[in-house]
């Protein structure tokens, strides 16, 4: 199971890595964070920092980079306060949703051999920052061709859910029970929250 995801990765999900994109740190507008040549993937207006000012989450990407934003409604404008690295090629426009002030993007990648994943972001007022506090991450086959892994990750308390799956002589898949680990819980950020790719290469 390891060496067969360790391929798939290895040939399918080799993730690119970009300089940040030149964004302006105030905008009147959310077009106006975007660069000439690229385009709004997808966007949600919500309320992440409680204030009663409409803040802004969207996805901005061009034909070789893809980014996550997130600003803050500051005076008569916006003021951005996070920036995220997304896979470049995704299997469709990723979604955006609000639950109770956490900012929920789910975002599909790959081919064949596909990876869903559902960060969850808060906003942290000590750092004026996003704050990465949970993410579920799945990889597995759209042509039931191979095996699978599920890593469910809370940031906050450190503890991590493992699933993986297997086909069977008979191509039904068979489900390990779910193994309980921990990871560190040093704080991660919209900057610095791993990639789906890392999460399952760990949960392994």
């Amino acid at each position: 199971m390891k060496k067969t995801l360790a391929f798939l990765f290895a040939v399918a999900l080799v993730p690119s890595v970009s300089a940040k994109p030149e964004l302006p740190l105030l905008a009147d507008a959310p077009p106006r964070f975007v660069p000439e040549g690229w385009r709004m993937e997808t966007k949600l207006e919500a309320d992440f920092n409680a204030d009663g000012k409409a803040d802004i989450a969207m996805v901005i990407r061009n034909d070789d980079e893809r980014w996550l934003l997130v600003a803050l409604g500051e005076g008569k404008g916006l003021k951005r306060i996070g920036l995220g690295e997304l896979d470049p090629f995704p299997l469709g426009d990723a979604s955006l949703e609000e639950k109770k002030g956490v900012l929920l993007i789910t975002d599909l990648t790959g081919g064949t051999t596909a990876i869903q994943s559902a960060y969850r972001y808060r906003y942290e007022a000590a750092t004026g920052r996003m704050q990465l506090i949970g993410d579920d991450v799945e990889l597995y086959s759209r042509t039931n061709q191979h095996g699978g892994i599920k890593v469910s990750t809370n940031r906050l308390t450190g503890v991590r859910l493992t699933q993986s799956s297997e086909l069977d002589d008979k191509g039904e898949y068979r489900f390990s029970k779910e193994k309980r680990s921990t990871v560190p819980k040093d704080k991660l950020y919209l900057e610095t929250a791993p990639t789906p790719e890392d999460t399952v290469e760990l949960g392994e």
